[in-house]
């Protein structure tokens, strides 16, 4: 009896210790919107987000950042959408505790950006001015971003517009990713890309093709036409066809929908096939959404049992592949796929457009 005492008695003590660290870190919570929107010497403009809620994302005057002596200036001319930016700005319950649990500790918004180089730090030696740049920094939805010359920051490709330059970072790093080291994606190989028609999907076609692969596609009937002309060997409209009903086996299955059960995609894998888990279901506020976070775990546990895998993962911003995705868009292999642009001052439209889930491509923000 005294065991079971004690348990329950620290089993409330630990609820209770947690409750009394939400209520604090809620109630403490707050950011720096007031000191940075306050008259600024020499404004520029920005997006920011002091509340969470779409609505509540405005277009501010702030002071122009000034680079650090490892740091290059960049003028921004676009940058783009990613569904992580909905869900940080929508303040879901599991991102609050890293995003700040009652108001955005980070005020700043977006992350993709493609631009014009304007002043360097002391120490910069592989950029100068007017040098055409694209990569990732956050708060890239502003006239002006600074960046670590060593970071996610690499010349842009002469054959591409800063609309599509602007639209590479996250997306393609993710598909890069997966397929290459994830997925270890070899010539020859049979792919099939689950959700081929958004914005990782039409990069990951792509670079699989790059590689070699024999690339299966999985959209909706709007989107075979588009999936087909970037280089999808074969196309399946998923409202005429289950893929996983098929008798076709793949090397590898890239699944950025999760909308298949683990037995479903085992099965049309080959014996030492891998599926690839790289996503959660889209871009919208969708219910099912933590249901599928909760699957790829589980998905990838069951795998440890089996000689076909399923791997989930997170992509890293890196320059190295900055630079692979640079060469594969400067050879003509990738092309990035922009569904539609907006202006700075439109962009909680922007957002409630990409959440609507029918993007095809990347969503991309024209800075004037």
């Amino acid at each position: 009896m005294k065991i079971k005492r004690l348990i329950k008695w620290s089993f409330l003590f630990i609820l209770a210790a947690v409750a009394t660290w939400i209520f604090i870190a809620y109630w403490r919570s707050t950011n720096d919107c007031e000191r940075i929107t306050a008259a600024p010497n020499n404004p520029i403009s920005a997006i920011i987000s002091c509340e969470y809620g779409v609505d509540n994302l405005k277009l501010a005057k702030i002071e122009k950042p000034a680079p650090a002596d490892n740091e290059v200036l960049v003028r921004v001319r676009a940058a783009s959408l990613n569904p992580v930016d909905g869900h940080t700005i929508r303040g879901g319950w599991l991102m609050r505790p890293m995003s700040g649990m009652r108001k955005p500790s980070n005020t700043r918004f977006g992350t993709d950006f493609a631009g014009v180089v304007e002043a360097i730090g002391k120490r910069v030696t592989n950029f100068k001015p007017s040098d055409e740049v694209f990569g990732a920094k956050n708060g890239a939805l502003a006239d002006y971003v600074c960046v670590k010359a060593d970071r996610a920051i690499v010349a842009k490709p002469s054959k591409i517009t800063f609309e599509q330059a602007g639209s590479v970072g996250i997306a393609g790093v993710t598909a890069l990713q997966g397929l290459r080291d994830k997925g270890r994606i070899q010539a020859g190989q049979k792919v099939l890309i689950n959700g081929a028609s958004g914005g990782v999907g039409t990069f990951a076609v792509q670079i699989a093709k790059a590689f070699g692969a024999e690339v299966t596609a999985v959209c909706s009937t709007r989107n075979v036409d588009l999936v087909r002309s970037i280089g999808a060997d074969r196309v399946i409209d998923y409202t005429k066809e289950d893929f996983t009903k098929a008798d076709q086996r793949y090397d590898m299955i890239y699944d950025l929908v999760g909308n298949h059960s683990f037995s479903e995609r085992r099965r049309i894998l080959t014996p030492k096939g891998i599926c690839v888990l790289a996503g959660i279901g889209g871009a919208g506020v969708h219910p099912e959404t933590l249901g599928r976070i909760g699957r790829n775990f589980w998905d990838a546990f069951l795998s440890n049992f089996s000689r076909r895998k399923f791997v989930f993962y997170i992509a890293r911003l890196t320059k190295s592949d900055l630079n692979v995705l640079r060469e594969l868009m400067q050879s003509g292999k990738v092309t990035p796929v922009i569904d539609r642009t907006y202006k700075l001052n439109q962009t909680a439209e922007a957002v409630r457009y990409m959440e609507e889930g029918h993007a095809r491509g990347k969503i991309v923000v024209t800075v004037d």
